[in-house]
């Protein structure tokens, strides 16, 4: 065999064990990734020692960056669920609207929700207000579980610091503050397709009326304020969450505006950095949505504790997925990848949404399908001088969310909380997460095309 053929070969049969071991032998994906990564390195001539070298110099690297983010992201999003801010946000949309708006309203203030939070947390936190909502206003539950879930998805596939895009935008080294603001520029279409108008559309295949009695609302969550504390204003709520992706944008879009040697310049730099900009939005919602609404230091510790427990695992795929990109770059494949990619057609941003979306469908996770894609397509990022690679990382982000179904436990998670068959299911949520991708693909190319 043609060594240039076996270097190919190699990731590929990896990226099979990957799957193998996910899928059928139901390894977690922290584990698999490991010895995935231990298999290409070992097949492709690489020593056992500089196997284990490489993995951890990956490791280390896409934590100290990446880490952070989540870790902070998850403490910002802890800090909004549990001071009763997410209720505030989704209380005041829901009463700014009639009953026919709802949809709409709901699933913008879970793409505002879901901003600093892991979407399966918020997803079992806001879904006992869905309950609420749908027995106040008389609505079918999915009437306002669907849109809930679509903009909270949105928010999980596109834009930091959730694990997917963040991931991709470290591997790729692209801008955070551009990345961001073409995500929202792509999001608010994608929430709005996905969100009320996918929820007309499929409403003819359920039932009319039902399905918001107590019976089928799951146990709600203990509302804050009702031992004495106060619930945040709605206007300190909405500042702690867009403080983040305000800071990161004003350093993308300001930087030139000043003198790189100018102290206001380098005070732009360092507040618009993803980690220090996540950090100044933790700080302020300590105050802001911890102290002043009646939270002892001590809770707060041991509220900020609670929320990084969701974040570890993904926190340990995330680095796994860079011990397996640094494998691909100490095996030489990734050279032979930016190599053959001057020669190929294939445009790199509906690669990297297509080796994204086989994965996901392959093995459920959407992480895990990012991280590998983008260890995958970054050569061909290098190789491209022309290719945007805040675009490519919404490309592959978008291919992460294709297809989920029984294989990811998103699919479950919907399916058990508002009771429905494998079948509605599959007519509801993944039909709901695979629009969503396409729509971000679509979106990626338009803005590829004006911005080109």
């Amino acid at each position: 065999m043609h060594p240039d053929v076996y270097q190919l070969v190699s990731p590929v049969l990896a990226i099979l064990l990957l799957i193998l071991l996910i899928t059928r032998l139901r390894f977690h994906p922290f584990l698999a990734l490991i010895l995935a990564a231990g298999f290409l390195g070992i097949v492709s001539g690489v020593s056992p020692v500089d196997t284990v070298k490489s993995f951890q110099k990956g490791f280390g690297g896409i934590l100290s960056s990446v880490g952070l983010v989540v870790g902070l992201g998850s403490m910002l999003g802890g800090l909004l669920l549990e001071s009763g801010g997410a209720d505030k946000i989704a209380n005041a949309f829901v009463g700014m609207a009639s009953r026919r708006w709802i949809p709409t309203t709901i699933c913008a203030a879970a793409l505002l929700i879901g901003l600093p939070h892991l979407f399966d947390v918020s997803f079992v936190m806001l879904v006992p207000l869905a309950f609420v909502i749908a027995r106040r206003t008389n609505n079918y539950i999915l009437r306002i579980g669907v849109p809930l879930a679509a903009g909270l998805y949105v928010s999980h596939g596109l834009l930091p610091p959730h694990p997917s895009p963040t991931l991709a935008m470290a591997a790729y080294h692209a801008d955070a503050g551009k990345t961001i603001f073409y995500g929202f520029l792509i999001a608010v279409p994608m929430a709005i397709i996905s969100g009320p108008l996918f929820t007309s559309f499929i409403m003819r295949w359920f039932p009319a009326s039902g399905g918001f009695g107590e019976d089928a609302a799951p146990a709600a969550h203990p509302v804050t304020g009702s031992d004495g504390r106060r619930l945040p204003s709605l206007p300190l709520v909405l500042v702690a969450v867009l403080l983040p992706p305000g800071l990161m944008m004003l350093r993308t879009f300001g930087r030139d505006l000043f003198d790189k040697h100018s102290p206001l310049h380098t005070w732009l730099e360092f507040v618009g950095d993803p980690i220090v900009s996540l950090l100044i939005a933790v700080l302020f919602a300590i105050y802001a949505l911890g102290i002043r609404s009646g939270f002892s230091l001590t809770q707060i510790q041991k509220l900020l504790g609670k929320s990084l427990g969701p974040a570890a695992g993904v926190i340990l795929i995330l680095g796994a997925g860079g011990g397996l990109k640094e494998m691909l770059v100490a095996t030489h494949v990734s050279d032979l990848i930016a190599h053959w990619a001057v020669t190929w057609q294939i445009n790199p941003l509906i690669l990297g949404w297509a080796i994204a979306a086989l994965i996901r469908v392959a093995i459920g996770s959407a992480t895990v399908a990012t991280v590998t894609a983008a260890g995958i397509v970054a050569p061909l990022a290098a190789a491209d001088p022309n290719v945007s690679l805040e675009l490519l990382v919404l490309a592959t982000s978008s291919g992460g969310l294709m297809l989920s179904h029984l294989n990811d436990s998103g699919f479950w998670l919907f399916k058990e909380y508002f009771k429905l068959s494998v079948s509605e299911t599959l007519k509801s949520w993944t039909l709901l997460v695979s629009l969503q991708s396409l729509i971000g693909l679509a979106g990626v190319l338009i803005l590829n095309a004006l911005i080109h």
